[in-house]
Protein backbone atom coordinates (compact mmCIF):
# COMPACT_ATOMS: atom_id res chain seq x y z
CA UNK A 1 0.00 0.00 0.00
CA UNK A 2 1.58 3.22 -0.89
CA UNK A 3 1.87 6.26 1.86
CA UNK A 4 1.44 9.88 1.36
CA UNK A 5 1.55 12.72 3.69
CA UNK A 6 -1.59 14.03 2.13
CA UNK A 7 -4.32 13.35 -0.44
CA UNK A 8 -5.92 15.98 -2.08
CA UNK A 9 -9.59 14.69 -3.32
CA UNK A 10 -10.29 17.47 -6.06
CA UNK A 11 -7.74 18.55 -8.88
CA UNK A 12 -9.80 22.18 -9.47
CA UNK A 13 -8.67 25.51 -7.77
CA UNK A 14 -8.57 24.78 -3.95
CA UNK A 15 -7.03 21.77 -4.63
CA UNK A 16 -4.31 22.57 -6.98
CA UNK A 17 -3.26 25.67 -5.19
CA UNK A 18 -2.78 23.17 -1.64
CA UNK A 19 -0.98 20.66 -3.66
CA UNK A 20 1.44 23.65 -4.75
CA UNK A 21 2.31 25.09 -0.82
CA UNK A 22 2.49 21.15 -0.07
CA UNK A 23 4.78 20.07 -2.98
CA UNK A 24 7.37 22.94 -1.40
CA UNK A 25 6.81 21.90 1.93
CA UNK A 26 9.07 18.64 0.64
CA UNK A 27 5.58 16.69 1.18
CA UNK A 28 4.11 13.22 -0.66
CA UNK A 29 1.14 14.53 -2.27
CA UNK A 30 -1.52 12.63 -4.38
CA UNK A 31 -4.20 14.61 -6.05
CA UNK A 32 -6.92 12.74 -7.12
CA UNK A 33 -9.01 14.73 -9.61
CA UNK A 34 -11.28 13.22 -12.05
CA UNK A 35 -11.55 16.16 -14.41
CA UNK A 36 -15.07 17.34 -13.77
CA UNK A 37 -14.79 20.91 -12.24
CA UNK A 38 -17.78 23.27 -11.83
CA UNK A 39 -17.03 25.82 -13.92
CA UNK A 40 -15.77 23.81 -17.20
CA UNK A 41 -18.57 25.47 -19.14
CA UNK A 42 -17.76 29.30 -18.75
CA UNK A 43 -15.82 30.74 -21.58
CA UNK A 44 -14.07 32.88 -19.48
CA UNK A 45 -12.80 33.47 -15.47
CA UNK A 46 -12.62 36.90 -14.27
CA UNK A 47 -11.43 38.29 -10.63
CA UNK A 48 -8.12 36.68 -10.38
CA UNK A 49 -5.47 38.53 -10.23
CA UNK A 50 -2.86 38.14 -13.18
CA UNK A 51 -5.30 36.14 -15.24
CA UNK A 52 -8.39 38.56 -15.26
CA UNK A 53 -10.20 36.41 -18.68
CA UNK A 54 -8.17 33.22 -18.53
CA UNK A 55 -10.51 30.25 -19.15
CA UNK A 56 -11.24 27.76 -16.43
CA UNK A 57 -9.23 25.32 -18.40
CA UNK A 58 -6.41 27.01 -18.82
CA UNK A 59 -6.03 27.96 -15.51
CA UNK A 60 -6.30 24.25 -14.67
CA UNK A 61 -3.27 23.44 -17.17
CA UNK A 62 -0.86 26.30 -15.72
CA UNK A 63 -1.76 24.94 -12.07
CA UNK A 64 -0.70 21.37 -12.80
CA UNK A 65 2.02 22.25 -15.07
CA UNK A 66 3.95 24.30 -12.56
CA UNK A 67 3.25 21.23 -10.10
CA UNK A 68 6.02 19.19 -12.41
CA UNK A 69 8.97 20.57 -10.64
CA UNK A 70 7.84 19.17 -7.23
CA UNK A 71 8.50 15.42 -7.83
CA UNK A 72 6.76 14.61 -4.34
CA UNK A 73 3.25 15.46 -5.86
CA UNK A 74 1.34 12.91 -7.96
CA UNK A 75 -1.75 13.63 -10.19
CA UNK A 76 -4.12 10.59 -10.15
CA UNK A 77 -7.15 10.90 -12.51
CA UNK A 78 -8.79 8.09 -10.25
CA UNK A 79 -11.77 9.29 -8.19
CA UNK A 80 -11.98 8.62 -4.46
CA UNK A 81 -14.71 6.28 -3.32
CA UNK A 82 -14.18 5.85 0.42
CA UNK A 83 -11.98 6.82 3.31
CA UNK A 84 -11.91 5.60 6.74
CA UNK A 85 -9.94 6.62 9.74
CA UNK A 86 -7.14 4.87 11.02
CA UNK A 87 -4.87 4.46 14.18
CA UNK A 88 -2.49 7.06 12.17
CA UNK A 89 -3.98 8.23 9.90
CA UNK A 90 -6.31 7.40 6.72
CA UNK A 91 -6.92 4.53 4.38
CA UNK A 92 -8.09 5.65 1.17
CA UNK A 93 -10.11 3.39 -1.61
CA UNK A 94 -9.96 5.11 -4.90
CA UNK A 95 -12.83 3.93 -7.75
CA UNK A 96 -10.48 1.44 -9.28
CA UNK A 97 -10.35 -0.49 -5.71
CA UNK A 98 -6.74 0.63 -5.02
CA UNK A 99 -6.14 1.43 -1.52
CA UNK A 100 -3.82 3.72 -0.23
CA UNK A 101 -2.94 5.45 3.17
CA UNK A 102 -2.18 9.01 4.38
CA UNK A 103 -1.32 11.16 7.44
CA UNK A 104 -3.66 14.01 6.39
CA UNK A 105 -6.62 14.14 4.20
CA UNK A 106 -7.67 17.63 2.03
CA UNK A 107 -11.18 17.38 0.45
CA UNK A 108 -11.24 19.83 -1.96
CA UNK A 109 -14.29 18.54 -4.20
CA UNK A 110 -16.56 21.70 -4.64
CA UNK A 111 -20.31 21.83 -5.10
CA UNK A 112 -22.23 21.09 -7.90
CA UNK A 113 -25.51 23.51 -8.94
CA UNK A 114 -28.85 22.88 -9.38
CA UNK A 115 -30.74 24.63 -12.48
CA UNK A 116 -34.01 24.84 -12.35
CA UNK A 117 -36.46 22.88 -14.45
CA UNK A 118 -36.53 25.01 -17.40
CA UNK A 119 -35.96 24.61 -20.92
CA UNK A 120 -33.17 26.16 -22.16
CA UNK A 121 -31.49 26.93 -18.79
CA UNK A 122 -28.78 23.99 -18.46
CA UNK A 123 -27.96 25.27 -22.16
CA UNK A 124 -27.21 28.51 -21.47
CA UNK A 125 -25.33 28.16 -18.19
CA UNK A 126 -22.12 29.51 -17.81
CA UNK A 127 -22.94 31.69 -21.14
CA UNK A 128 -25.62 34.26 -20.41
CA UNK A 129 -26.99 32.51 -17.07
CA UNK A 130 -24.50 32.79 -14.31
CA UNK A 131 -24.63 33.05 -10.56
CA UNK A 132 -21.98 35.59 -9.57
CA UNK A 133 -21.76 39.66 -10.75
CA UNK A 134 -18.41 39.58 -9.42
CA UNK A 135 -17.43 37.25 -12.09
CA UNK A 136 -19.53 38.00 -14.83
CA UNK A 137 -20.97 41.80 -14.45
CA UNK A 138 -19.07 44.02 -15.99
CA UNK A 139 -19.59 41.66 -19.16
CA UNK A 140 -22.82 42.49 -19.03
CA UNK A 141 -22.84 46.20 -17.58
CA UNK A 142 -25.59 48.67 -18.29
CA UNK A 143 -27.43 45.96 -20.30
CA UNK A 144 -31.00 44.60 -19.73
CA UNK A 145 -30.76 41.65 -16.61
CA UNK A 146 -33.30 39.33 -14.95
CA UNK A 147 -33.29 37.64 -11.48
CA UNK A 148 -34.13 34.31 -10.21
CA UNK A 149 -33.11 35.36 -6.59
CA UNK A 150 -34.18 37.57 -3.52
CA UNK A 151 -33.74 40.86 -2.50
CA UNK A 152 -30.46 40.18 -1.94
CA UNK A 153 -29.17 39.50 -5.42
CA UNK A 154 -31.12 42.26 -6.88
CA UNK A 155 -29.40 44.88 -4.30
CA UNK A 156 -26.16 43.57 -5.61
CA UNK A 157 -26.86 43.52 -9.43
CA UNK A 158 -28.49 47.39 -9.20
CA UNK A 159 -24.13 47.95 -9.04
CA UNK A 160 -23.98 46.37 -12.50
CA UNK A 161 -27.29 47.65 -14.35
CA UNK A 162 -30.31 49.50 -13.96
CA UNK A 163 -32.63 47.60 -16.25
CA UNK A 164 -33.29 44.67 -13.46
CA UNK A 165 -36.20 42.69 -13.80
CA UNK A 166 -36.83 40.09 -10.51
CA UNK A 167 -38.61 36.61 -12.22
CA UNK A 168 -39.74 34.43 -9.18
CA UNK A 169 -41.06 31.61 -11.36
CA UNK A 170 -44.77 31.98 -9.88
CA UNK A 171 -43.96 33.05 -6.21
CA UNK A 172 -45.22 35.67 -4.81
CA UNK A 173 -43.49 38.44 -2.96
CA UNK A 174 -44.46 40.15 0.02
CA UNK A 175 -45.60 43.84 0.54
CA UNK A 176 -42.51 44.79 2.10
CA UNK A 177 -40.50 43.19 -0.70
CA UNK A 178 -42.40 44.13 -3.28
CA UNK A 179 -42.53 47.70 -2.14
CA UNK A 180 -38.55 47.80 -1.65
CA UNK A 181 -38.39 46.32 -5.40
CA UNK A 182 -40.10 49.67 -6.72
CA UNK A 183 -38.45 52.20 -5.02
CA UNK A 184 -35.40 50.83 -6.82
CA UNK A 185 -36.96 50.89 -9.86
CA UNK A 186 -36.67 47.26 -10.26
CA UNK A 187 -39.93 45.34 -12.15
CA UNK A 188 -41.06 42.02 -11.01
CA UNK A 189 -42.55 39.21 -13.04
CA UNK A 190 -44.49 36.60 -11.10
CA UNK A 191 -45.78 33.92 -13.93
CA UNK A 192 -44.40 30.65 -14.52
CA UNK A 193 -41.36 30.40 -16.91
CA UNK A 194 -41.54 27.87 -19.15
CA UNK A 195 -38.44 28.36 -20.72
CA UNK A 196 -35.50 30.57 -22.12
CA UNK A 197 -34.62 31.55 -25.43
CA UNK A 198 -31.51 32.19 -27.53
CA UNK A 199 -30.04 33.18 -30.35
CA UNK A 200 -26.34 32.15 -31.41
CA UNK A 201 -25.76 30.49 -27.95
CA UNK A 202 -26.64 33.68 -26.10
CA UNK A 203 -29.95 34.57 -24.33
CA UNK A 204 -32.66 36.42 -26.32
CA UNK A 205 -36.12 35.76 -24.51
CA UNK A 206 -38.03 34.25 -20.84
CA UNK A 207 -40.40 32.86 -21.78
CA UNK A 208 -43.75 33.08 -19.40
CA UNK A 209 -46.48 30.23 -19.04
CA UNK A 210 -49.20 33.35 -20.21
CA UNK A 211 -47.04 33.06 -23.31
CA UNK A 212 -45.50 36.81 -23.05
CA UNK A 213 -41.56 37.11 -23.68
CA UNK A 214 -39.27 39.20 -21.73
CA UNK A 215 -35.91 40.18 -23.62
CA UNK A 216 -33.00 40.21 -21.59
CA UNK A 217 -29.43 40.04 -22.13
CA UNK A 218 -28.12 38.45 -19.14
CA UNK A 219 -30.11 36.16 -16.08
CA UNK A 220 -28.35 36.14 -12.30
CA UNK A 221 -29.47 33.38 -9.89
CA UNK A 222 -28.73 31.68 -6.68
CA UNK A 223 -29.03 28.31 -7.57
CA UNK A 224 -29.63 25.38 -4.73
CA UNK A 225 -26.13 23.73 -3.82
CA UNK A 226 -25.17 20.09 -3.13
CA UNK A 227 -21.64 18.50 -2.26
CA UNK A 228 -20.15 17.40 -5.11
CA UNK A 229 -18.93 14.39 -3.05
CA UNK A 230 -20.32 12.48 -0.05
CA UNK A 231 -16.76 11.67 1.74
CA UNK A 232 -17.42 14.61 4.25
CA UNK A 233 -20.65 13.41 5.30
CA UNK A 234 -19.16 9.80 5.44
CA UNK A 235 -16.20 10.73 7.32
CA UNK A 236 -18.92 12.29 10.25
CA UNK A 237 -17.85 16.08 8.96
CA UNK A 238 -19.87 18.86 10.63
CA UNK A 239 -22.18 21.14 7.88
CA UNK A 240 -23.67 24.34 8.59
CA UNK A 241 -27.36 24.89 8.10
CA UNK A 242 -26.70 26.09 4.69
CA UNK A 243 -24.80 22.90 3.59
CA UNK A 244 -20.99 23.75 3.34
CA UNK A 245 -18.56 21.77 5.80
CA UNK A 246 -17.75 23.65 8.99
CA UNK A 247 -13.79 24.90 9.21
CA UNK A 248 -11.28 26.57 10.80
CA UNK A 249 -9.48 29.09 9.41
CA UNK A 250 -7.13 26.74 8.02
CA UNK A 251 -9.31 24.44 6.66
CA UNK A 252 -9.46 21.67 9.83
CA UNK A 253 -13.10 20.05 9.50
CA UNK A 254 -14.65 18.71 12.91
CA UNK A 255 -12.92 15.52 12.40
CA UNK A 256 -9.43 15.62 13.37
CA UNK A 257 -7.30 15.16 10.45
CA UNK A 258 -9.67 15.80 7.82
CA UNK A 259 -9.51 19.10 6.24
CA UNK A 260 -11.40 20.89 3.55
CA UNK A 261 -10.95 24.17 1.10
CA UNK A 262 -12.70 25.75 -1.96
CA UNK A 263 -16.39 25.97 -2.79
CA UNK A 264 -17.10 23.12 -0.36
CA UNK A 265 -16.87 25.41 2.56
CA UNK A 266 -18.20 28.94 1.89
CA UNK A 267 -21.27 30.20 -0.04
CA UNK A 268 -19.03 33.08 -1.26
CA UNK A 269 -17.79 31.32 -4.09
CA UNK A 270 -14.63 32.20 -6.91
CA UNK A 271 -11.53 30.98 -8.33
CA UNK A 272 -9.55 33.54 -6.02
CA UNK A 273 -11.36 32.24 -3.02
CA UNK A 274 -10.86 28.98 -4.15
CA UNK A 275 -6.92 29.61 -4.26
CA UNK A 276 -6.76 31.38 -0.65
CA UNK A 277 -8.66 28.67 1.11
CA UNK A 278 -6.43 25.38 -0.54
CA UNK A 279 -3.87 27.60 0.59
CA UNK A 280 -4.65 28.06 4.17
CA UNK A 281 -5.70 24.56 4.17
CA UNK A 282 -2.49 23.34 3.13
CA UNK A 283 -0.34 25.53 5.33
CA UNK A 284 -2.63 24.63 8.08
CA UNK A 285 -1.89 20.59 7.08
CA UNK A 286 2.31 21.15 6.98
CA UNK A 287 1.85 22.77 10.62
CA UNK A 288 0.19 19.71 12.15
CA UNK A 289 2.48 17.46 10.17
CA UNK A 290 5.65 19.65 11.67
CA UNK A 291 4.12 19.53 14.91
CA UNK A 292 3.23 16.02 14.92
CA UNK A 293 6.82 14.85 14.03
CA UNK A 294 8.84 17.30 16.23
CA UNK A 295 7.05 16.39 19.40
Amino acid sequence: MNNYDVVIVGGGFAGLSAALVLGRSRRRVLVSDTGKTRNAVAHESHGFFTRDGATPAELVRIGREQLRPYETVELCSVGVKAAKAQSKGFEIKLDDETRIACRKLLLASGVVDEMPEIEGFKELWGKSIFNCPYCHGWEVRDQPLALFGGIELAELLKGWSDDLVLCTDGATLSEDESRLLSKNNIAIREERIVRVEEKNGQLENIVFANGETLARKAIFIRPKQQQHSALAKQLGCEFSDSGTVKVDDFGQTSVPGVYAGGDMIHPMQAISFAVSRGALAAVGINRALLQEDFR
